[in-house]
């Protein structure tokens, strides 16, 4: 046991977590990393403020992973949020839980500091060697037999007892994320589900960049395919250059990415007034109308219904007149307005590429991997964590859980006798 070798490709979240879990059950481990320094993601995570996991209970949590949650609960099991939270604590990052569940660093740097520390605590069991570029492995008798790197132009190739495959995905690619992993387990005889990117932000058509820079709080967007809706989000969210992105949007673009992918006819519809039904909006509409001055028009009326700042843009999509009389609105038209504030839409033509995307949907396929251990059902002492798998969340901290829980998994089971 203590002079088996572990080598895991990949120094993120789910590679430094693997090497600990592996060296702490006794094999001698070397994280190779081709970036200059571990966790280069995990440290902009979040703007810094780095979402560590959610305390929600294991069924919620559940609920939140795609495409099978259900893969994801022996992970959970063996390492799981207050797991994570009790080891965090352990190596000096005392975390916070914040609106939502969600559980942050609570040390001034945030991010940086748990990237640190987790460094840091590798570095005390196993061996981190940077501006190490995986380039492939070579497998004999259905097992892994050895590994090739390149450091320094130097190519390099060693002996391994297993392979901890945890390079990511391709989301934020100049952190080192690049899809390598991907290629590697297609040649191992892996089948890959697709990558794509995730909570990113949509791309809309028929969209006033006037709209650029509005933010709106306690709204409902609703995203529809081919005229079913088929999810809804309450929240944020904010009109940008391109479009919108925001809490909300993150929430639904991957149903949005793949129905696009799809060529499906996607609109996203934004409730601006959720707590009206639209007969209590019509009713208060009238009110707003009778109270205002016979002089006034539309752009007065609309400014007793929405943020100053959405008013022009709101009146162009609404397609009536601003400096029409409010008195001589007809009453399709006071329908009409009352429909659209319960339902501004627009198409979504396309979506924000990997290097916006805050993590990639697809992967290697979850049927090629032992959900018990993280092992390879093709390679026996070869490993998958984190996002290099089809596997991921909504956002809340789920994410960085995956790549935790499954690569100590990975890490425990790797160490552990054939």
């Amino acid at each position: 046991m203590a002079n088996k070798t572990v080598h895991v490709a990949g120094g993120g979240p789910a590679g430094l977590m693997a090497a600990l879990a592996a060296a702490e059950s006794g094999a001698r481990v070397t994280v190779l990393e081709k970036m200059e320094k571990p966790a280069r993601k995990l440290r902009i995570t979040g703007k810094g403020r780095c979402n560590l996991t959610n305390v929600a209970e294991e069924a919620d949590f559940l609920e939140g992973i795609f495409p099978d949650g259900r893969f994801f609960r022996p992970s959970f099991r063996h390492f799981s949020n207050l797991d994570l939270i009790a080891f965090l604590d352990g190596i000096g990052i005392e975390t916070v839980v914040e609106r939502g569940a969600r559980v942050f660093p609570a040390t001034p740097l945030r991010a940086w500091d748990v990237a640190e520390a987790l460094a840091r605590e590798v570095k005390r069991r196993a061996d981190i060697v940077c501006h190490a570029k995986v380039t492939g492995f070579d497998v004999a008798d259905g097992a892994v037999v050895r590994l090739h790197y390149e450091r320094d132009g130097r190519a390099t190739s060693v002996a391994t007892d297993a392979l901890i495959v945890a390079t990511g995905g391709l989301a934020y690619p100049l952190t080192g994320s690049t899809g390598d992993g991907y290629s590697w387990a297609r040649r191992s005889g892996h089948a890959v589900v697709a990558p794509r990117p995730s909570l990113t932000g949509l791309e809309l058509g028929d969209y006033d960049v006037a709209m650029r820079g509005v933010a709106l709080r306690n709204v409902e967007l609703s995203l529809e395919v081919d005229g079913e809706a088929v999810q809804r989000e309450f929240g944020e969210m904010e009109f940008v250059g391109y479009g919108m992105d925001g809490p909300t949007v993150l929430k639904i673009s991957r149903r949005a990415v793949d129905a696009v992918r799809a060529g499906k006819n996607v609109e996203v519809s934004v409730n601006l007034k959720p707590a009206l039904s639209i007969e209590r909006l019509t009713e208060r509409i009238r009110r707003e109308i009778a109270a205002l001055p016979s002089a006034a028009t539309v752009a007065d009326l609309l400014k007793t219904l929405l943020p100053s700042a959405v008013v022009k843009p709101f009146a162009g999509k609404l397609r009536v007149s601003s400096g029409k009389l409010v008195g001589n609105m007809s009453a399709t038209e006071i329908g009409k307005l009352a429909a659209t504030l319960v339902g501004l839409r627009y198409p979504v033509t396309g979506f924000r590429p990997f290097a916006e995307a805050i993590v990639t949907a697809g992967g290697v396929a979850l049927s090629d991997v032992d959900p018990r251990s993280m092992r390879s059902r093709h390679v026996t002492n070869l490993f998958f964590a984190g996002e290099v798998l089809d596997l991921d969340a909504c956002t809340g901290g789920y994410n960085l859980q995956i790549a935790f829980s499954t690569g100590h998994l990975a890490g425990t089971t790797a160490a552990a006798e054939f």
